[in-house]
Formats: C-alpha cells, structure tokens, sequence
C-alpha cells in the first residue's frame, strides 16, 4: 500500500539525498566518538565503571543525534528552497504535503536506524565494562526492558525537536535560522522545568524568585518538557521507582505536540508563496 502512495517517491529521493550527504559516514564517526567518550568516562570510575560509561554515551546520543538531524533536514527541506529546487520537485504531480512528509519520513527512519545501532553498540560495550572485567557493581546497570524504555523516550525527543525542525525549515529564509532555532529550543525545552524545581526548592538563588518562577512557569504552556522524556536513571540503576508516575501523559503530549508541529508545517507549507 505504502509503495503506490505519493510519498513513496519522495521517501526514496530523500533517502538517496541522504545518503549522498554523508549520512553514513558521519553516522560512523558519531558512533566512534560515542564510544570513544564512555570508553574515557569509564576509565574516571573504579566503582561503577558500567554506570558512567552508559550515562556519557546516553548524554552524547540525546545531544548529537537532534543536531545531526537538524543538519540532514536543511539538506532535505532548507536548501530544497535556497537553491530553488522547487522548480523541478513541485512540479511533478503529487501535493506539497507528500514531498514534505515523503522526505521527512525518510529521514526519522534512518535517524531511528541510527539510534538502535548507537543503544546496541553501547549497551554491548557497557556489558562488557561491568562484567567482562571480572568486576561487579554494587548498584548493576539494567540493559534490559529499563534500557529499552529509556530509548524509546529518546526517540521520542528526538522526533519533537526533528517536528519544530521541520516548521522552521519551511518557514525560515535562511538554512541556518533552522539549526539556531531548533538548538534553542531545544535548549529552552530541556531546561526550563529543571530551573523551575530549583527555585521551588531554594528561592533565595535569584533575586525576584516568585516572578522569575512564574515567567518560567508559563514555559509550560508553550513547550514541551523535554527534560521529562530523560529516564536513563531507570537504566542506570535497574530500578522502575525513577520512572514518573505519569510517565503516560508525558508521552502522549509529547506526541501530541510533535503531531501539531507537522500539522502546522504542513498548512504552512501549503500556503508558501515561492518567488
């Protein structure tokens, strides 16, 4: 079924501009500083070697793959318009929205690829970190369903920052506004509700606390808390008591945002008035 829709042709053309792009060769040497990274961090810990090295290598996939993907969506969408390619792409007989979603499927696909292979190769390498070396922890890592759980909150922050990614990549005029925009905002979304649990819990941190909360707080209603989709703490330590209570809500409205994100580029991106 998915063969004979419209999209399917700007699957493989995204696909294909991916690859081009260096898809696979960046992909190897994000895996090789990732592992290079735990294999250091390791090293800084006698007691809990496992625990360090998988909580460096979970830090720099929740960092470097949002920013990758950034990088693969101007390649796809942002330069599509600069370079006026538009010309020849729109013009086939198919809709706007196919060649946006077609593309953009291409690209959460292998990012996803991507991702699995960077939990594999470090869950393999964390494994051998806590017991190849004949050395148990007190506190074990769990590199099972916990680890799984904790991937699968990952993929999800990264295709809310891949969604505000796409709204900008049709919306702005130039390339690089997508990369600062989408940074900041994923900057400002991962951080926000930890500065807010700061100030609850000591307000003397800045002058005006309650104001500077508020404002704040307000965040709320406007971002998604991406600092709540982190549950490495599950895995890290094997225990499902660091896993929130309504860790359900947060995955819903997390999808619920990203789904309204596409939405928007969609709309927008049939509005668009090309010069």
């Amino acid at each position: 079924m998915f063969l004979k829709m419209p999209q399917y042709a700007d699957f493989l053309t995204g696909t294909r501009l991916l690859l081009r792009s260096r898809f696979l060769s960046i992909s190897f040497w994000l895996t090789v500083v990732v592992l290079v990274a735990a294999a250091l961090a390791a090293q800084f810990s006698a007691r809990q070697p496992a625990t360090i090295a998988l909580d460096v290598g979970l830090s720099l996939i929740r960092i470097t793959l949002p920013i990758f993907g950034v990088l693969m969506l101007q390649e796809l969408v942002s330069r599509e318009f600069e370079r006026k390619l538009f010309l020849t792409t729109l013009t086939y007989p198919r809709s706007r929205h196919a060649f946006l979603l077609g593309r953009l499927a291409a690209l959460g696909i292998l990012l996803t690829a991507l991702l699995v292979v960077l939990a594999a190769i470090l869950a393999g390498f964390t494994h051998w970190v806590g017991y190849g070396q004949g050395y148990t922890q007190a506190t074990p890592v769990s590199l099972g369903l916990p680890y799984l759980v904790t991937i699968g909150f990952i993929l999800l922050d990264l295709w809310v920052i891949l969604a505000l990614g796409t709204l900008l990549a049709v919306l702005a005029s130039t390339p690089s506004f997508v990369l600062i925009g989408t940074l900041g905002f994923m900057l400002v979304a991962r951080s926000y509700s930890a500065i807010v649990a700061l100030l609850t819990r000591d307000s003397t941190l800045v002058g005006n606390a309650d104001t500077y909360q508020s404002s704040l707080s307000l965040l709320g209603y406007l971002l998604p808390d991406l600092a709540a989709l982190d549950v490495r703490m599950i895995s890290l330590y094997g225990q499902w008591q660091f896993l929130p209570e309504d860790w359900a809500l947060r995955v819903v409205s997390a999808l619920a945002y990203a789904a309204a994100l596409l939405g928007l580029s969609v709309w927008a991106l049939n509005r668009k008035k090309f010069a």
